[in-house]
């Protein structure tokens, strides 16, 4: 082997350490891309903590309570709060331009998921979410999904249309702002609520919400106690 070729071959172990780091920063972009809107405008960034560090004052989920331990299998990555957590205000709109609040939907258990057309996994969980409101739907439980595109309701109506989620009630947030005022971090972010309007938990991104575990989850929050006062 002459000079030349011992270089290349002791040189080659590096080039393949360089090419790992590029390949593993383009992986992170994709992922960190995948959240973003690229067709409607910057949003603003969500704050940096994340609902399993402002829960209660403590990380990880709930040991005791009516979701503990259910947090498993399709729906392993819900983080169960040990204690309900106040929601700031918010409102969002009907597919007519009405505007709705938690406070319209008190005393029923609330899905709120957050979603967007431009949103890949969002529109492989939409069928998931449409079967958990077909079956469990009603007086008791809602599932609210709250679309954040800009420019009009006519792309999230198509978008529920197209993916066959006809028991999905169209509601939008034409301001961007939801995003930001729930820490929300990816997309989809799904959040549990009480009857009584607080958050009991959370799912960042996608779940299989029709699977036996998530309904098992939604149905032990509908039979927990329901609040005084």
């Amino acid at each position: 082997m002459n000079a030349r070729n011992k270089r290349q071959h002791a040189a080659s172990p590096a080039r393949y350490v360089i090419a790992a780091i590029v390949a593993a920063i383009a992986g992170f972009g994709t992922v960190y891309w995948s959240f973003a809107p690229p067709d409607n405008g910057p949003r603003p960034a969500a704050a940096p903590e994340t609902p399993a560090e402002t829960a209660s004052g403590g990380t990880g989920t709930a040991k005791t309570g009516p979701l503990a331990g259910l947090n498993k299998g399709a729906v392993a990555a819900f983080v169960a709060y040990p204690k309900p957590r106040k929601l700031p205000h918010f409102t969002f709109e009907t597919g007519d331009g009405a505007t709705k609040s938690l406070a319209d939907f008190r005393g029923k258990v609330v899905l709120l998921n957050i979603w967007a057309t431009w949103c890949v996994p969002c529109r492989k969980e939409m069928p998931q979410l449409n079967t958990l409101e077909s079956d469990l739907g009603g007086k008791n439980f809602q599932v609210v999904a709250v679309n954040i595109d800009r420019g009009g309701p006519d792309k999230a109506r198509n978008f529920l249309n197209e993916t066959g989620a006809t028991d999905i009630t169209l509601y939008t947030d034409p301001s961007g702002k939801l995003f930001v005022t729930l820490k929300a971090v990816g997309m989809p972010t799904t959040l549990l609520i009480n009857r009584d309007g607080k958050e009991i938990g959370r799912l960042v991104g996608p779940a299989e919400w029709a699977s036996p575990e998530a309904k098992k989850l939604i149905e032990a929050a509908i039979a927990a106690p329901a609040p005084s006062g």
